[in-house]
């Protein structure tokens, strides 16, 4: 890699950080140089979409960005569930409540179906069931 490539790949590394801590504390020391492995030829307009400008402070709050997810995770059936469980559990991280994800979820119902919303309330519930022991 060049060095303005690096450096580039740095700064979005680094903006895309803070914006990991807003969806979860624990993500927030993922490591640069696996990137580096698997992207190596990846675009700057791709990488400065992803890391630089999608995901940064100035647009939607972490909270409503995943919020958002579990929207569309929820229309596409919530065939996805350890993606699902997890965007719940960043979601709670997020400060968003147990009640506003399923609002979430029960406003999809009139887009993804009565049975993907059912499949996600159950998700939900469950993470909802694991956070609550895991905090007793």
């Amino acid at each position: 890699m060049t060095e303005a490539y690096t450096k580039m790949f740095q700064q979005m590394m680094e903006s895309s950080q803070e914006m990991l801590r807003a969806f979860n504390p624990a993500l927030e020391n993922i490591s640069a140089a696996s990137f580096e492995k698997m992207f190596p030829t990846m675009s700057k307009d791709m990488m400065e979409m992803w890391f630089g400008k999608t995901f940064n402070r100035e647009g939607l709050d972490a909270k409503t960005r995943l919020l958002v997810t579990i929207g569309a995770l929820t229309v596409l059936g919530a065939q996805a569930e350890p993606q699902f469980k997890l965007t719940v559990r960043h979601a709670l991280e997020a400060g968003a409540t147990e009640r506003e994800i399923a609002e979430v979820i029960w406003q999809m119902s009139m887009f993804g179906g009565l049975p993907a919303m059912q499949k996600a309330l159950e998700l939900a519930q469950g993470v909802f069931a694991e956070t609550k022991e895991k905090d007793a």
